[in-house]
């Protein structure tokens, strides 16, 4: 999972209770991907930090950086869009969410990260714009239908590739990080509701002062001002630390099969429950062995793009895992 920079006002007008509330979230970011880190080197069991109270953890991270963004965005051009520094900003986000698309396809290429939490910041910046002047309660009323439009307006006929990105395809999608349009954009919409209500009342002071001692105050301050630098820094630290605790204390050494079944839910959990990633990968491996195949899927000799009869196996074991 992953996040992000927020497009904020002036330095001389920043909120200092923003600033540390955005560092506490990209704090508990790097908690998460510390147990994504020790998943992928195999401490844990495939597909932990995809269910469960992880999670959970995991989404209301995101929530909480997205509703920054919005809230961010109302402040920084409720007077009127500053558009040298949003494009400027914008730019950095883009260029950002591409380095993690790139890396991501070189690590995890059968998950890798093409719309991830920096991809929705840029949209979603983009698209916020055209709410900065309704009423809150219009841009909150949007939020909720945002939010529920993936359980009404999902469908088959955005199922191909192009269409990923909204998050109305029936089908599974493989990512390690995929934060759609639908319903991720729902939060930002939220933030800007707020920012707008805070405004209005001329609550937005609640916000200044501090919320923590002062030399965690400065720390976080810090890291919630410099958010994307940190994003982009911290999880390559984190994976190269665990790398190295992996080459001292290696995890308990498996199998091919286990290997293959371990890699197979870790994949396949992204975005299935762990009952069908299991059912799944049993029933792939299962009959790989039966038709003895499995050694030359394991060495990569036989995948689904160039064997039809991989693809059989994948499409059969998908229906089975499928019934109750």
């Amino acid at each position: 999972m992953s996040q992000t920079e927020t497009l904020t006002p002036p330095a001389k007008s920043r909120l200092g209770k923003l600033d540390v509330l955005r560092g506490i979230a990209l704090i508990a970011m790097a908690t998460y991907h510390t147990g994504w880190d020790f998943e992928f080197f195999g401490y844990m069991e495939p597909g932990t930090t995809g269910h469960g109270a992880w999670k959970l953890y995991a989404r209301i991270i995101a929530s909480t950086f997205l509703v920054l963004v919005g809230f961010s965005l109302v402040l920084a051009h409720r007077n009127g869009v500053r558009w040298r520094p949003f494009g400027i900003r914008l730019v950095q986000i883009v260029l950002a969410s591409l380095a993690v698309t790139l890396v991501t396809l070189y690590i995890t290429p059968d998950s890798f990260v093409f719309f991830g939490i920096l991809h929705e910041i840029a949209a979603a910046s983009v698209l916020g714009l055209l709410f900065l002047r309704l009423p809150a309660i219009v841009i909150a009323v949007a939020a909720a239908a945002v939010v529920a439009a993936p359980h009404y307006l999902a469908s088959a006929t955005f199922d191909g590739p192009v269409f990923w990105p909204l998050g109305l395809s029936e089908m599974p999608i493989l990512s390690n990080d995929y934060v759609p349009v639908f319903p991720w954009f729902g939060p930002v919409l939220a933030g800007m509701a707020l920012a707008k209500t805070l405004l209005h009342f001329n609550l937005t002071g609640i916000f200044a002062g501090n919320i923590v001692p002062g030399w965690l105050d400065r720390g976080l301050r810090f890291i919630g001002r410099h958010s994307l630098a940190f994003y982009l820094i911290h999880q390559p630290v984190l994976f190269g630390c665990v790398f190295l605790i992996a080459q001292v204390f290696p995890p308990a050494t498996l199998t091919p099969h286990e290997v293959f079944d371990r890699e197979c839910t870790r994949t396949c959990s992204a975005d299935n429950e762990k009952a069908f990633c299991e059912r799944f990968c049993t029933c792939t491996m299962s009959q790989l062995e039966t038709q003895k195949i499995f050694d030359d899927v394991y060495a990569g000799k036989r995948t689904q793009d160039n064997d039809p009869q991989i693809q059989d196996i994948t499409n059969m074991c998908t229906n089975e895992a499928m019934q109750p």
